[in-house]
């Protein structure tokens, strides 16, 4: 057992050193084409490449986040392709070590890397994102969001629709049209405004008003300098909008889901962002037993770099999925679960099968 315990040990530590390289490998590479991507709008508007240095800084944990899965799988298959070609994955077989048990503590390694993972995802990316977002759009004068709209951000709260040319990140609204509807469906004002300025709890200060409202077969204008609006759309929730759902919390998605299901809108997109904030992490799991069978390969003549760049490839299958089955969640209106872990999924049946080739030569 004691012997064991070292076999354990010598595996983890060899794994992890391999995962971390490739992380590391990974994250220097990702920078690079950030910063090259980054440079493009050095220049305009006061964005300078102190600006493009801090963004793509701050853009790190959310890279991180995304690359640990797949360094897992790749630094996994390096380590035990290495061992493989030394021969020590044979001489630990031969001890006695069987495959069961060294999944076993390869899922020790996959299940640090997870809480890593989720840390990754719940404490830094939303918070870095946000920042980033916030300072990239201060240094260019730009607002918070579009939302792919050219007539600006659009917003429902209760029985209004509320349009705001410009939302910048201080919580400042410019050109803001509010559409109230009444209980039957028919249109009872319409409120147009310069600006808005918060005030906490939960009211905005509205200035430079003017109000077209509609009683049954006549209408009237009503101006006034300012008016306070009561509204559940705060700078909070204004700001979640800077960050794209995938790198939100997890409290903040559900936050959100909740204010477009009490307005009757659709969730698809942060329902299948939710399920996968649960489930990415454990996609180190799949990705260390989809590495296992490589480790009882003997190649000696380029065997460990044609295992790499295999490696790479299904990485890059894997994140090329996880992006493809969201995008077709949302336009198919799939279940979230099945979206969020049908990569996963798919990935695992393909570590089974292997495992099972492997244990029948």
């Amino acid at each position: 057992m004691f012997r064991l315990r070292l076999y354990q040990r010598y595996l983890m530590r060899e794994t992890f050193a391999a995962v971390f390289l490739i992380l590391a490998a990974f994250l220097a590479l990702f920078s690079f084409f950030d910063l090259i991507n980054e440079l493009r709008s050095v220049g305009k508007d006061g964005y300078q490449f102190g600006h493009a240095l801090v963004y793509v800084a701050l853009s790190l944990p959310g890279t991180i986040y995304e690359l640990i899965p797949i360094a897992s799988l790749i630094g996994t298959l390096y380590a035990l392709s290495t061992l493989a070609r030394h021969s020590e994955i044979t001489v630990l077989r031969a001890s006695g070590l069987a495959t069961r048990d060294l999944l076993m503590t390869l899922f020790r390694v996959a299940a640090l890397l997870a809480i890593l993972t989720f840390l990754v995802g719940e404490a830094l990316v939303p918070f870095a994102e946000k920042v980033a977002q916030e300072r990239r759009a201060k240094a260019m004068s730009k607002v918070i969001a579009q939302q792919g709209f050219d007539s600006g951000l659009w917003l429902k709260d209760g029985r209004s629709f509320i349009n705001v040319r410009k939302a910048t990140p201080d919580a400042r609204l410019e050109g803001i049209r509010i559409y109230k509807f009444n209980q039957d469906n028919a249109l009872e004002s319409v409120t147009d405004a310069k600006e808005a300025k918060f005030q906490p709890p939960g009211s905005w200060l509205l200035s430079g008003v003017v109000r077209t409202v509609l009683d049954g077969d006549r209408a009237y204008v009503e101006q006034a300098d300012s008016d306070s609006w009561q509204s559940a759309v705060n700078p909070d929730l204004l700001s979640i909008l800077m960050v794209r759902p995938e790198r939100m919390s997890l409290l903040s998605l559900l936050s959100y889901t909740d204010h477009l299901s009490g307005n009757r809108q659709k969730t698809d997109r942060y329902d299948i962002a939710v399920w996968k904030k649960l489930i990415y992490p454990l996609a180190t799991f799949v990705m260390v037993a989809l590495a296992l069978p490589f480790g009882y390969s003997h190649d000696r003549v380029g065997g460990v770099s044609l295992k790499i760049f295999a490696g790479v490839m299904l990485g890059i299958l894997f994140y090329a999925l996880n992006g493809l089955f969201s995008n077709l969640g949302v336009i198919n209106a799939w279940p979230p679960f099945a979206s969020a872990t049908a990569p996963s999924a798919l990935f695992l049946l393909g570590a089974v099968g292997m495992l099972w080739w492997v244990e029948r030569r």
